[in-house]
């Protein structure tokens, strides 16, 4: 007879070692079975719980996108000003429970299945609208008719330091990362 109330933490347990198993092999060629023993429970319970070895990569980016919202709002609700929100959002985007390794290598892999998959490519498109949306609330008043270029290009940046974090040996500088892309965004600010 199941436990009651055991299948949330299992289904968390399994998120939390699809994230980890990913960040370590650096690739999604993991399998379920791999993952359910990480997570201490066998193959034939995770499909049971999530059906396949794609859901499972979804549900595991799911929780990181749930992370990252959170650290975002957040941000935004210590941060004053223009500025303050557009620095915030930058910094949530590196943010402890966003940049870390393993979920670093789980959003380079997120890309790379948003390439054949229709609901990783849905779940990157409305992760990749809402900071467009975020940063442009705050670009139009300060950078006027530039916002919508000045947004895509703290996009890019940030999507390339998470690509060049997951490709590089040992833990990513989360300050460095925000540095990076804060300096390009006061760049775009002084040159209005």
């Amino acid at each position: 007879m199941p436990k009651l109330g055991a299948e949330p933490i299992r289904r968390a347990a399994l998120v939390k070692a699809t994230i980890e198993m990913v960040g370590d092999s650096g690739s999604l060629d993991v399998t379920v079975a791999q993952i359910a023993r990480r997570a201490g429970m066998s193959s034939a319970l995770a499909h049971h719980y999530f059906g396949s070895k794609e859901q499972i990569f979804l549900a595991a980016m799911r929780s990181i996108l749930s992370i990252y919202a959170a650290e975002v709002r957040g941000a935004l609700a210590a941060a004053e000003g223009h500025r303050g929100r557009l620095r915030a959002i930058v910094r949530a985007s590196f943010g402890p429970g966003s940049f870390r390794r393993e979920a670093v290598g789980a959003w380079l892999n997120f890309y790379v299945l948003a390439q054949t998959s229709l609901e990783a490519r849905r779940l990157l498109a409305v992760y990749q609208g809402r900071l467009h949306s975020n940063l442009m609330h705050d670009l139009r008043p300060l950078v006027g008719p530039r916002a919508a270029g000045v947004a895509r290009g703290v996009g890019a940046l940030i999507d390339g330091v998470y690509i060049r974090a997951a490709l590089t040996p040992g833990n990513a500088d989360r300050r460095s990362a925000a540095v990076l892309v804060l300096e390009y965004l006061e760049r775009e600010m002084e040159g209005r």
